[in-house]
């Protein structure tokens, strides 16, 4: 019997969909720890304490708004997706023929599923099945591909959630300090103890987690790389896409600094800079294309 790969991939967006339930049940039990079992009720004790909640809330909303509003920019945002009977103007590098469809180097890229040219940069996804603009990687988290129009909001993502999650971490820590004695003594709710307990150690796996991703994606971000693109960097004298740090940090979180934070755009920089559309990219001039 023959069996169809790109249906075995397309699978994989169910367990996208359970991954956003995860993703929901992750910031609940957290929310409910933080706020409301251990920092909520502290609001009421007045001096030094109740400053420090305030403070201590004040933050954890912040980032949890800023994590929660990169997350659904990332789901919603299309990743970036070829016009339609879309041809390449000038000669790029060709890609190996079951890629591009090509005949080899020098010629357009063409991708035999979607029947349509594939811009610089531009790859197949086979879960989504179709093609993306400078994918990066197929993200089961988000239930989407990263590409060009969203790798932005997936790296603010990426960072909100380690930083909400650390400091999950450090104001749950007495708490989870205090557990077991607490649970020794009986002295706290069993629920109140599994949920402390529960958010503590979902946390602080995560955020080690994510602390490995930002790494990799810092990497990649300062040298104008993708996930799909490592090897072929790697193969390459000088990567051609590489600008310096400024503009490939640029070519992704644009030239407005008052934006850098937020998951949006200024309009100026979508009209301004080419890579944010992504069908055109800078490239050093004395690197063959």
């Amino acid at each position: 019997m023959e069996i169809n790969i790109f249906k075995l991939c397309s699978g994989l967006k169910v367990l996208g969909y359970l991954m956003i339930f995860l993703v929901a049940g992750i910031v609940a039990v957290s929310y409910y720890a933080v706020v409301i079992v251990t920092w909520g009720p502290k609001l009421l004790d007045g001096g030094a304490h109740s400053a420090s909640a305030f403070f201590i809330l004040i933050v954890f909303h912040i980032l949890l708004v800023m994590l929660l509003w990169s997350y659904f920019r990332v789901v919603f945002k299309d990743p970036g997706s070829v016009p339609d009977n879309w041809r390449q103007l000038t000669m790029e590098a060709g890609t190996s023929s079951s890629e591009s469809g090509s005949g080899g180097p020098g010629t357009p890229r063409y991708c035999n599923h979607c029947q349509n040219g594939k811009p610089p940069r531009c790859h197949h996804c086979s879960v989504c099945q179709r093609c993306v603009l400078k994918m990066d990687h197929h993200c089961v988290w988000v239930v989407n591909c990263v590409g060009a129009w969203n790798y932005k909001f997936f790296l603010l993502f990426l960072l909100y959630t380690f930083l909400e999650m650390m400091l999950d971490t450090l104001v749950l820590l007495p708490s989870f300090i205090k557990f077991f004695n607490e649970a020794k003594d009986h002295s706290t709710s069993p629920s109140r103890l599994a949920v402390i307990f529960l958010a503590f150690v979902l946390n602080l796996a995560f955020a080690l987690s994510l602390l490995c991703f930002i790494v990799m994606h810092a990497s990649l971000l300062s040298t104008n790389t993708t996930s799909v693109e490592v090897y072929e960097k790697k193969r390459a004298v000088r990567w051609k896409y590489d600008m310096g740090r400024k503009s490939n940090f640029e070519q992704v979180f644009g030239t407005n600094k008052a934006l850098w934070l937020f998951p949006l755009f200024s309009k100026d920089d979508l009209d301004k800079i080419p890579s944010l559309n992504g069908l055109d990219f800078p490239t050093h001039s004395d690197v063959a294309a």
